[in-house]
């Protein structure tokens, strides 16, 4: 099998086939929260298939596809999908993408996710951005002899998501009207939703929201030395003493209509970063 540096190259170099331009940001969608591309001024998509050394995405919902073009006048990739762990995949398949981001240029990864909300004061649809992680999937995508031609062997993770960029969308909410808090995302690796018991677990040590993504991206975003923003939209509420069974549908469903609130949040820091 060839190195991950070797599996970079060989993605980038077809992805160059394709597409030439710089990106200023790499952005991976989430559940139920890929038609955010529909903003983008696309100049070509092309299917994971085609991608070398790219995995192919089962989750319902996601599409499968990289996106690459302009949003907000700034050139971005957009993954309409994500990998997930409970797919069978390594993480360091499923981070692929972020590493094809950083070695195309790209200095900014924007995340996002549909989550549970185990935070009592939050509801269906809000956004969080995510301040800070734990990494509850049993697993780390840098395990293993390290590639300093990629990051450090001990990254900082002091601030996996960067201040500037969490105040700025912050700020934004505050001007679009849109209700958004700023929280702790916990991980696991799914499929299966969490137990009553393991809710209250998380919500004690410290977690204001869990899903089944975004840890790994981030872990390797900041090995590669990118700036991170996170969001995360709650789509079921997960409070332990007032638990109802989850219905997928109606997840996806949640996200979709959150989804409008979203993509004025990216655009607008996209648009401040252009500035």
């Amino acid at each position: 099998m060839l190195e991950l540096f070797d599996q970079i190259n060989d993605a980038v170099q077809f992805i160059r086939g394709q597409w030439n331009e710089t990106p200023d940001a790499g952005i991976v969608l989430g559940t139920g929260l890929g038609t955010l591309v529909n903003e983008i001024d696309v100049d070509v998509t092309i299917s994971y298939s085609e991608i070398p050394h790219f995995p192919q995405a089962t989750a319902i919902s996601h599409a499968g596809r990289l996106v690459c073009g302009k949003l907000a006048g700034l050139y971005v990739m957009a993954m309409e999908g994500r990998f997930h762990m409970y797919e069978g995949y390594e993480l360091k398949k499923i981070t692929l993408p972020v590493r094809v981001f950083k070695a195309m240029g790209a200095d900014l990864l924007i995340v996002s996710n549909a989550c549970g909300g185990l935070n009592p004061y939050y509801s269906l649809g809000d956004i969080m951005l995510i301040d800070d992680q734990i990494n509850l999937m049993g697993d780390n995508p840098l395990i293993g002899i390290n590639d300093e031609r990629l990051g450090p062997r001990f990254p900082d993770m002091s601030e996996p998501y960067n201040r500037e960029l969490i105040n700025r969308a912050l700020r934004i909410a505050r001007r679009e009207d849109i209700v958004a808090h700023k929280g702790v995302f916990a991980a696991v690796s799914g499929p299966n939703l969490e137990t009553a018991a393991e809710y209250r677990f998380l919500r004690l040590i410290g977690a204001d929201v869990v899903g089944m993504s975004t840890v790994p991206e981030t872990i390797v975003a900041v090995h590669s030395g990118m700036r991170v923003i996170g969001f995360s939209c709650i789509t079921d509420m997960c409070l332990p003493d007032a638990l109802q069974a989850a219905n997928v549908e109606e997840i996806i469903r949640v996200a979709r209509e959150a989804e409008p609130k979203l993509a004025k949040l990216v655009i607008g820091v996209l648009e401040e970063e252009k500035a």
